[in-house]
């Protein structure tokens, strides 16, 4: 089981390269419309993904799947996870225990939210968390993404300290 459909954006105007890139966020939506969360991770037929920063959101790709039957088709999980490489969170309305432990396991943060919730809300939710301090996960990732920020104090103490 494959994707069946992909836009990507290619052309990239210099408002979207002028994004913050160190606080710049990968978000995806289980979305079938593209406007609002209505699908569980594993059935999902579409994602809609954004790189999102504390002042402007991008789209930069929607992905389409082909529909799947819900029993016996344990491959459903590897073509999406594969799909959204790259996406530091997934929104959708559900996700199984394996979906998660896999999509961690690549550094995508499941979330789980009501279905009908909006990808409009989301994204300024996400803007707000960015401009204001940031939640455990998204501080997580974040710190992620610049290890050698943190290894900076432990350069200074292999230099030793003298009184």
């Amino acid at each position: 089981m494959g994707m069946e459909r992909r836009l990507k954006i290619l052309s990239m105007s210099d408002e979207t390269t002028a994004m913050e890139t160190e606080t710049a966020i990968k978000a995806a939506f289980a979305s079938s419309d593209m406007k609002q969360i209505d699908q569980h991770f594993g059935a999902a037929e579409s994602f809609v993904v954004y790189s999102i920063d504390a002042r402007e959101h991008h789209l930069l790709e929607a992905i389409q799947f082909a529909r799947l039957e819900m029993d016996g088709n344990e491959d459903k999980l590897g073509a999406k996870i594969a799909a959204l490489e790259g996406c530091d969170v997934v929104y959708c309305e559900a996700v199984g225990a394996s979906a998660v432990s896999q999509l961690r396991a690549k550094g995508i943060q499941p979330m789980k939210v009501g279905s009908g919730t909006s990808v409009s809300s989301l994204i300024r939710d996400l803007q707000g968390e960015l401009r204001d301090g940031p939640s455990a996960w998204l501080a997580r990732t974040l710190a992620g993404r610049a290890p050698e920020r943190n290894r900076r104090f432990d350069a200074m103490e292999a230099e030793g300290w003298s009184e």
